[in-house]
Parts: structure tokens; C-alpha cells; sequence
């Protein structure tokens, strides 16, 4: 059998009794982010776009677009909800990194509505689609310096597909072709990290590996092992190869739970939590952040997180700079640290002048692997020093699920009134229980 081929029925013949009671909390919790922080993204200007476009578009008035009162196709609504789901770069993040939720959650609960499927299915459907992610990239050489390309576009539609496939209930020779139809549909630029498209890049992934799947069971056929193919997906993205037995070992255990995935506490680039971290520390030893002088902080190499006068709020989600200078000035950072009000204040082009990156080639740039440590100058020449080497939520560290509680509440009350937003936290925990009402009545109150 072809690589592709064994990947298929291994994936094919996970089901939900071969997750752990320990799996299924994870997935319940890693669910249950990516929808919260739907709901508040939805309240951002680019999905306010695309949900204007997918509307003029039209289309079958089957599934709910999470925010904005109205329905529309399958393919359609996961877009736009999975773009809401990622455009505050809040969701979870998978080792290697990606942003495996965004390009999976808002597919199944788009086919969990319109064919009428149970909470079981959409959690079991959610567990293998983040697997089949974080297989794949810990099976190639998926390092900052090897890619040019960003992950969520590269494997998100595998995700997808995997998603759809499992609700669709493809045999495995379809989910075979959903997969190579889903390659063929791969790629983001990185240059758009930064810029209101990048919650595209998982809004497309959703979208085009649903629309895989679908074309799959339709019977449109593609290459029987895109994998392995000389010119297939593993040759085009990742030359060095693949990790065969890794790959094989889908499931074995399940990544979303060995090593995890880290919760975001912050809503920007995973990179900038460090030194949100290590600036938080040092602001409880300043009474005023006028009294900093300079500050410098000590990263690694990361080009694209080094910008010192980030042009909006939405870049600042990806500058060390601008999320240190947030941390500094008011001791939080938050969804509002990012909108333009806080980019352009006084205190902040004022602080941002102060900050300076100084690179340590030596540190790693793996972000499970990663730190930045800060030092900061006080007028009076006292100098503060702090490191973080590992940000709320990070991999292996047992989660607060209080502290993640309240995320999920914060990311709700953005939208929902609090009898709407306690229903939802109600279902969500609960969702392996819910039959297909209990699923549609979660995704309708999201509407």
C-alpha cells in the first residue's frame, strides 16, 4: 500500500472509543477555546468582510456564520467562521507550531448542523483532524529556517479534510483522493503574517479541505499517494522527506495530547508571550512606567517579531517590541492592547522609542524550546531583569482550567449576554453527551 493509502486507514479507523477519557477533556477544552475566541474575533473588521462577502455571495441557507445572524453554505460558513476564529491569533497552538483548531472546529460544527450529527462525532471528528496536523509536521523538517510558507495553509486542509472526511464517512479510498484533492489546494505566504489576509490562510484551510472531502465522496478522484509521490505534497513542501513511522504512528499517542497543545492567554504571536512574560515580571517591581529610561530585550533570531514600529495594532500582535511595551504600560495585555486606539496613544510611540531588540543567535527558535529575557532601565539607573522561558499555558505544564475558564468567559462576553454565554460554556463542556438538537442549539446561539 502507498504512504497515503496506510495513513487513510489508520485514520479512517479512529473512532471515538480510541480516545482516552484524558483525550476527550482536551479536545472538549481545545473546542471550546477556538469557539470562544470566534466569538470575539468575529468582532474585528476583516471578518466583518468576509462575512459581508460570503453573504453577497449567497448560497444555501444551511449553516450558521458565528456573529453576524445569517446562513449560508457549508464551505462558506466554515471560511468565514474559521477567519473569526483566527484573526485575533488567540487559538490554541500545536508543537510543531500551527494553528490546528482554527482549520478544523468551524468544519465540523458546519456538517454536525446541516446533517444533523451528535456532539461525539463532531468531538471525534475535531480529535483526528488536529492529529492529522501535528503528524504531519512533526514527520518533516517543519523548522522557522527550512519554511517559507505558513503552516495553518499548509496543513490545514489535511485537517479539513480529515474533519469532513470522518462526518462524511468516507471509505478509505475516498479519504485517500479528499486528502490529495486537499494538497493540491496547500500554501500561505509568510509575508502576510502581519496583515489582515493572514486569517485567511485558516479560513481557505477550512474551506478547501471541507470542499475536498465533499468532491471525494462525489467521486472526483486525484493522485493515490500524494505523499509519496515524487512531485507530491512532501516533495513540494517539505524536500527533505518524511518520517514514514512517525507519520504511521497517528494516534499513538494522540499530539493534542503528548506533547499538547499551549492555550494563549495573550492574543498575538506565539513568540511575543515570552516577552509578555518577562515584562509583566518586571512591571510589578516599577511603580510607573515613566520611570523606564530604556529597555532591551534579549531574543533569538526572528525577523519577522522584530518590529519596532509595528504600522497598526494588528501588527502589533507580532512585534516583541509593541507586546512588551503593552505589558510594561498596563501591566495586561489583552484583545483592546491591540486595536489602533492603544497602537497610537502618546505613551506608547513614546515607549516604543525606548525598546530595543538585541539578538542572541545562540537561543533557539523553536518555540517550545524558546525564551527572552528583558532588561529594563530606570531613570534613576536601577535595572530590572527578568526571563521567560515559559508563558501561561505552555506545553506540559498542567493547565489552570480556572484561569482558562475565565479566557473562555472574557472571549464570550465580547458578544453573548451572560445567560447566553453561560448556555454555551454549559454545552461545550459537555459536549460528548449532546445529541444533534444539543449541537444545534450551541452553533445557533454562536449565530
Amino acid at each position: 500500500m502507498s504512504l497515503t493509502a496506510q495513513l487513510a486507514g489508520i485514520v479512517r479507523n479512529t473512532r471515538y472509543e480510541s480516545l482516552s477519557v484524558a483525550d476527550v477533556a482536551i479536545v472538549k477544552r481545545l473546542i471550546a477555546d477556538g469557539v470562544a475566541v470566534a466569538v470575539a474575533g468575529a468582532k474585528e473588521r476583516a471578518p466583518q468582510l468576509f462575512a459581508e462577502q460570503v453573504r453577497e455571495q449567497g448560497g444555501s441557507e444551511q449553516c450558521p456564520v458565528w456573529g453576524f445572524g445569517f446562513r449560508t453554505s457549508p464551505v462558506a460558513a466554515a471560511y468565514a467562521n474559521a477567519a473569526s476564529m483566527h484573526v485575533l491569533d488567540f487559538e490554541p497552538m500545536s508543537s510543531p507550531s500551527t494553528h490546528a483548531i482554527s482549520p478544523t472546529v468551524p468544519v465540523a460544527f458546519a456538517l454536525a448542523v446541516r446533517d444533523g450529527l451528535d456532539g461525539r462525532e463532531l468531538l471525534t471528528a475535531c480529535a483526528k483532524g488536529f492529529e492529522i496536523q501535528g503528524r504531519l509536521l512533526a514527520s518533516v523538517d517543519h523548522r522557522r529556517e527550512s519554511s517559507k510558507f505558513h503552516a495553518p495553509g499548509v496543513v490545514g486542509p489535511f485537517g479539513s479534510a480529515v474533519v469532513a472526511g470522518h462526518l462524511l464517512g468516507l471509505d478509505e479510498v475516498q479519504l485517500n483522493y479528499a486528502l490529495a484533492i486537499a494538497a493540491s489546494r496547500s500554501g500561505a505566504l509568510r509575508a502576510n503574517i502581519g496583515h489582515g489576509v493572514k486569517c485567511t490562510h485558516c479560513g481557505n484551510a477550512a474551506a478547501a479541505g471541507l470542499e475536498a472531502a465533499m468532491l471525494a465522496k462525489r467521486g472526483l478522484t486525484a493522485s493515490d499517494d500524494i505523499l509519496g509521490h515524487v512531485d507530491g505534497f512532501v516533495a513540494a513542501f517539505f524536500p527533505k522527506g518524511i518520517d514514514r513511522d512517525l507519520l504511521l504512528g497517528y494516534g499513538k499517542p494522540f499530539r493534542f495530547s503528548d506533547p499538547g497543545m499551549a492555550i494563549k492567554f495573550y492574543p498575538s504571536k506565539y513568540p511575543t508571550h515570552f516577552a509578555i512574560g518577562a515584562a509583566l515580571e518586571v512591571r510589578k517591581l516599577i511603580a510607573d512606567p515613566a520611570l523606564i529610561n530604556a529597555v532591551n530585550l534579549i531574543t533569538p533570531s526572528m525577523p519577522d517579531v522584530d518590529r519596532p514600529e509595528p504600522v497598526s495594532g494588528l501588527e502589533g500582535k507580532f512585534s516583541f517590541q509593541y507586546a512588551a511595551a503593552c505589558a510594561l504600560l498596563d501591566g495586561k495585555v489583552g484583545i483592546a492592547s491591540f486595536h489602533e486606539r492603544r497602537r497610537f496613544r502618546g505613551d506608547m510611540k513614546s515607549m516604543l522609542r525606548r525598546i530595543k531588540v538585541t539578538v542572541d543567535p545562540a537561543l533557539p527558535t523553536a518555540f517550545n524550546r524558546m525564551q527572552v529575557s528583558i532588561e529594563v532601565r530606570l531613570h534613576d539607573g536601577t535595572v530590572h531583569r527578568a526571563t521567560c522561558t515559559r508563558p501561561p499555558g505552555f506545553w506540559g505544564v498542567p493547565l489552570d482550567i480556572e484561569q482558562h475558564r475565565a479566557k473562555v468567559a472574557d472571549c464570550l462576553a465580547v458578544r453573548l449576554d451572560k445567560a447566553q454565554a453561560a448556555r454555551v460554556t454549559e454545552l461545550l463542556e459537555s459536549l460528548e453527551t449532546l445529541d444533534a438538537q444539543g449541537v444545534r442549539e450551541l452553533s445557533l446561539l454562536l449565530e
